[in-house]
């Protein structure tokens, strides 16, 4: 007997790619377990999936940064006493990614790249150790949310927040819709999408000077990155990122704030046109903003 669930959850993220860099994500999540059924005659009650699997998926993907640790580029430290992971990401020409951060923060993939199978391979050997006798078999699937219209990835780190969003690289693949003057605009939302393509969201209020950081690879030039840290009720965090893969704002950056970044910026550069703007974070949630 099988039982499903589709939509069990979303998981938001970000990842590290060779290529791309910093990536932030969305992935919808369907479960199938395969197994007898129990004495109330079920596989597993609906309600124990949701809450259990969800959880799991929560604590060991969700919010979090997954690492390929298998990739030449990873570079992993581990301080046990301390609980804190140093990683870098020593992509060519200077495009370094470097972390020090709590180690909840981070997923560690035991692959050469972060793929939907690979974190699907991942989840499932979690899930299995927790799952009643009666279930013998799990297919997890993963998948990312249909948009037909323009969208941007992108990473951000909360420090306000009280719950996990506060860890400094997690991200979102989200849609952007912007109204200008009541129509729909593609040719902006195609603007953003490229802006904001595979970007970090950095708070001009999180950056901090060399003496403030302590990576593990100390003899990087950090001329071409932004350094920022900042400490949460998680802990202290690090974060240095390539200038050219980052966005600077004046403000926090809750989908909120970004949300009115964006509209602030289309009226500077369209300056007789009124817009709206519907910014996501991640699938079927945002911010509403006006400029």
């Amino acid at each position: 007997m099988q039982l499903f669930v589709n939509d069990l959850t979303v998981m938001d993220f970000s990842y590290l790619c060779p290529k791309r860099g910093m990536v932030g994500e969305s992935w919808i999540v369907d479960v199938v377990l395969d197994g007898d059924l129990n004495e109330e005659s079920m596989v597993l009650d609906f309600s124990k999936v949701k809450k259990q699997l969800k959880y799991l998926i929560d604590e060991y993907v969700d919010h979090k940064l997954l690492i390929p640790v298998e990739h030449e580029y990873s570079h992993i430290l581990r301080d046990e006493k301390n609980d804190r992971v140093s990683v870098d990401f020593m992509r060519p020409d200077g495009r370094s990614i470097h972390l020090n951060c709590p180690s909840e923060a981070y997923g560690f993939i035991y692959s050469k790249h972060v793929t939907m199978s690979s974190v699907s391979q991942y989840l499932k050997q979690v899930i299995a150790t927790h799952l009643p006798e009666n279930v013998a078999g799990l297919e997890l699937t993963l998948r990312a949310e249909v948009i037909s219209t323009p969208y941007y990835h992108y990473t951000h780190g909360l420090k306000k927040h009280d719950g996990n969003c506060q860890r400094i690289a997690h991200g979102h693949r989200s849609k952007i819709t912007i109204i200008e003057n009541q129509h729909e605009s593609n040719e902006w939302q195609q603007y953003w999408s490229e802006r904001w393509c595979d970007i970090y969201v950095g708070s001009n209020e999180d950056l901090v000077g060399p003496d403030k950081v302590n990576f593990a690879k100390s003899d990087v030039n950090f001329s071409e990155h932004y350094l920022f840290g900042y400490e949460s009720s998680q802990g202290w965090f690090e974060l240095a990122i390539p200038k050219a893969e980052t966005e600077m704002v004046d403000t926090d950056t809750t989908v909120e704030c970004l949300a009115q970044y964006i509209a602030n910026e289309q009226k500077r550069l369209e300056p007789e046109s009124e817009f709206k703007v519907y910014a996501f974070e991640g699938v079927g949630k945002g911010a509403i903003a006006y400029g």
